[in-house]
């Protein structure tokens, strides 16, 4: 399951608080919810990095994901929809194995593929609304929070693309063994992890 920061905002007297203090707060802990803590959700975005890891398909992909991800976020917060951790966690799981087999499977990008990101973006929205939940938000500048978790969690993304861009991509992602040596063994091991975190989150919890 993903680890959200350890710090719970019960341990902050909001009132005392400027606005921009509350903001920066949970822009921390958006971003601490994907790095170092949301191993799945960095996985799953790697997944779409290996594709195809130009900045163009990448940057669709990302938009999609976060418009998806946001809807789900806002509606849980507001208290819209009750997304249960039981489904939602090994749904996240699944996911990321889909992506990664996706990834052996195809020879290029397909136009589905933003499309399936954005449904499964749906899905992740709810794993960040549950992580939140628990976090608590101040009655306070209560969209304030919302709004700057939903972009710290923006910035971890952006953070895990850039990286993998400037370690991978840039040097070998026109490479004509790309494929072979990177995309297909690294989607593998994403996958064998993504489905033994499927079978723990539905029998263990």
């Amino acid at each position: 399951m993903s680890l959200c920061a350890s710090a719970h905002v019960t341990s902050y007297d909001f009132a005392q608080m400027s606005k921009g203090a509350i903001g920066w707060i949970y822009l921390q802990l958006g971003f601490t919810h994907i790095l170092p803590n949301g191993y799945d959700h960095v996985l799953f975005i790697l997944g779409l990095f290996l594709l195809s890891p130009r900045l163009k398909p990448l940057l669709w992909q990302a938009t999609a994901f976060t418009v998806a991800h946001s809807i789900t976020l806002g509606l849980a917060m507001s208290g819209k929809i009750n997304p249960l951790p039981s489904v939602t966690e090994p749904l996240i799981a699944l996911s990321i194995a889909f992506v990664a087999a996706e990834n052996i499977l195809l020879n290029e990008l397909k136009w589905w593929r933003i499309l399936i990101v954005f449904c499964f973006g749906l899905i992740h929205g709810c794993g960040f609304a549950t992580a939140l939940q628990e976090m608590g938000l101040p009655d306070k500048d209560f969209f304030l929070s919302l709004v700057s978790f939903n972009a710290g969690v923006e910035l971890g993304q952006i953070t895990v693309i850039a990286t993998a861009y400037i370690l991978i991509g840039k040097w070998f992602g026109e490479k004509v063994w790309y494929k072979k040596r990177i995309v297909i063994p690294v989607s593998a091991m994403i996958s064998a992890v993504a489905l033994y975190w499927t079978v723990e989150r539905i029998f263990i919890g």
